[in-house]
């Protein structure tokens, strides 16, 4: 369990940085979208969201290559992936393959770091 967890933490973390790393730097050349797909990933560029996008996911890149705040990590990634996802599915129409595995990736991790969730489903938490 423990070496299949440091595995998904790691590819995770590195698919994440990497790519995270290409929308800042422009290293890996990346066919623009046509239609609809084009326009709002050009409105995304354009108005530097995905730069910040970007940075959020090299920073949780490197927090799961690291393997510290690994569930900091994994709530930063988990609105990343769901719009990933959504792009994927309700504007591009394909090429969701890499999507689909990095969020069965942070839905394992989510599982064997879920005592560090627990107090997310409080339903009256506690004020300090």
């Amino acid at each position: 369990m423990k070496i299949a967890t440091l595995i998904a933490r790691v590819l995770l973390g590195a698919v994440f940085l990497f790519f995270g790393l290409n929308n800042i730097l422009f290293f890996l050349h990346m066919p623009a979208p046509t239609g609809d797909a084009g326009t709002f990933a050009g409105l995304l560029i354009a108005t530097k969201y995905m730069t910040f996008v970007a940075l959020l996911q090299v920073i949780a890149g490197v927090l799961l290559l690291v393997g510290r705040f690994v569930p900091l990590a994994l709530v930063i990634l988990g609105p990343i992936l769901v719009n990933i996802l959504l792009f994927h599915f309700l504007i591009a129409h394909g090429g969701a393959a890499a999507g689909l595995l990095a969020t069965v990736l942070e839905l394992y991790l989510i599982f064997v770091y879920r005592l560090s969730f627990r107090g997310l489903f409080d339903a009256a938490p506690e004020i300090h």
